[in-house]
C-alpha cells in the first residue's frame, strides 16, 4: 500500500516517523506493507531520510494510481481544501489532522467522499487526537446523546483564561497564542521587529515557568 503525506512539519514528520518505526506492526495489521511514496511540501529537506520522497506539486499525488491513502497535515483552509478535494475526487482515502479545514469545509468534504465511495477521516483533528468520533459512530449508535462536555485544547484554554481573568482582547490574545505555539513547538517564527519584545515577554511569562515545573 502506497500513501502520501501532505505537509512535512511537526505533525507530518511525526506521521512518517510512526510509520517507519512501527512498520512491522502496521504491516501485520494492514495485511500488507505501508510505504510513504510522496511527501508534499514547498520546502526542500536535504539530508533527510525521506528526501527522495519530497514533491512540490499535489497533482503528482492525484495522478498516481498507486496512492490509495493521503494524510493531510498542512493546517489552514487553503490550499489544504483544494488539495484534499482533489484527492477525494480522484478516489483516494484521506485522513486529516487539520482543525481549520474540518471546521470550515468538513460537511462538504464528507459529502464529496461519500459521492466517490471513499473515506474522509478527521478524528485526528478532534480532541488532540483522542479517539472519540469512531466510538460515537460505532459503539454508541443506539444511545441518545444529549450533551457533550470536555476540556478544550490548550490554545483555547489559554485564550479563554486570559480573556476571563485579565480582560484581554481577543485579537491580542490570539496573536499571543500564535507566538506561544511556535515557541513551545520550537519552530522558527518570522517575527517582525514589533513582535520581538512581545515574544520574549511571553517566553518568560509562560514557557520558562512551565519548564521549571519539570
Amino acid at each position: 500500500m502506497k500513501i502520501a503525506v501532505m505537509g512535512y512539519g511537526t505533525i507530518g514528520s511525526g506521521v512518517v516517523d510512526v510509520l517507519r518505526i512501527n512498520k512491522e506492526k502496521i504491516t501485520k495489521r494492514a495485511g500488507e506493507p505501508v510505504d510513504v511514496k510522496y511527501i508534499l511540501d514547498l520546502r526542500e529537506f536535504p539530508g533527510d531520510p525521506m528526501e527522495d520522497a519530497i514533491v512540490h506539486d499535489y497533482q503528482t499525488i492525484v495522478n498516481d494510481p498507486e496512492i490509495g491513502i493521503v494524510v493531510e497535515t498542512m493546517g489552514g483552509v487553503e490550499p489544504a481544501y483544494t488539495f484534499v478535494k482533489a484527492m477525494l475526487e480522484a478516489g483516494k482515502q484521506v485522513a486529516t489532522s487539520n482543525k481549520n479545514l474540518v471546521a470550515a469545509k468538513g460537511a462538504e468534504l464528507i459529502k464529496i467522499a461519500r459521492d466517490h465511495n471513499v473515506n474522509f477521516q478527521f478524528e485526528a483533528s478532534v480532541g488532540g487526537g483522542i479517539p472519540i468520533i469512531r466510538p460515537l459512530n460505532k459503539c454508541l449508535t443506539a444511545d441518545e446523546i444529549e450533551e457533550i462536555t470536555g476540556i478544550l485544547n490548550g490554545t483555547t484554554n489559554y485564550m479563554l483564561t486570559k480573556m476571563a481573568e485579565e480582560g484581554a482582547d481577543f485579537d491580542e490574545v490570539l496573536k499571543d497564542a500564535d507566538i506561544l505555539q511556535h515557541v513551545l513547538q520550537n519552530t522558527t517564527l518570522p517575527i517582525r521587529d514589533k513582535y520581538e519584545k512581545r515574544f520574549e515577554k511571553l517566553k518568560k511569562e509562560v514557557v520558562e515557568p512551565s519548564a521549571a515545573m519539570y
